[in-house]
């Protein structure tokens, strides 16, 4: 199957594909999508929406400290680790940015916690910006279609890259998000509501 047909049964299934994280400015983006990792958007709502209550500036946010943020957001697992970075990237906001998220890729992935699909997510959802973030859900359907092999987010983001038209790519990583969590799901996969069994490699 032909990217371009491919992408038009995407479409099919999912014509306006929307993140699933709550937030109401660039902040609680970048603070929702450090906390998601290893984590479902459906808990980190649950968290962000008492969170960004009180604190969902960089200033405010820094009134916490990491042991009250950690109880905070503790349900989100890992939360040692994400409620230091929350903090040390909260303060390198207000440093280094003016109190406000970057909208360069390079600038955001110096921010603590921050990695090249955080940052892909942040630059796409937030500023529009033409990337394709992979997680869990796109690597796994990406090779299941065949349209990679590895196991290497960065390769899998590159193969796709090279696949599929630049203005597309932001669209494409929230339909490809959305397949694997409700379609092609890691354990039970519901095949009948799949248009690309042709394509598939996990027969």
């Amino acid at each position: 199957m032909e990217s371009v047909e491919f992408k038009e049964k995407l479409d099919g299934l999912f014509p306006e594909p929307k993140c699933e994280l709550n937030y109401k400015n660039n902040y609680e983006l970048l603070v929702a999508v450090i906390l998601s990792a290893q984590c479902t958007d459906k808990r980190v709502n649950v968290v962000t929406n008492e969170l960004f209550k009180e604190y969902n500036t960089p200033q405010k946010m820094l009134t916490l400290s990491q042991e009250e943020l950690e109880i905070k957001i503790h349900s989100c697992g890992f939360y040692h680790n994400k409620a230091k970075n929350i903090l040390v990237m909260s303060k390198s906001l207000v440093d280094n940015f003016g109190g406000e998220v970057p909208s360069d890729l390079n600038a955001l992935q110096t921010l603590a916690g921050v990695g090249r699909k955080t940052a892909n997510v942040v630059y796409s959802e937030a500023f529009k910006g033409d990337a394709i973030a992979v997680d869990t859900h796109v690597l796994r359907v990406s090779n299941r279609l065949g349209f990679v092999k590895t196991n290497n987010p960065l390769e899998c983001e590159k193969g796709l890259m090279s696949k599929f038209d630049k203005a597309d790519w932001g669209k494409l990583h929230l339909q490809l998000v959305h397949f694997g969590r409700y379609i092609c799901k890691a354990q039970k996969p519901d095949c009948d509501k799949c248009p690309f069994g042709e394509m598939c490699t996990n027969k």
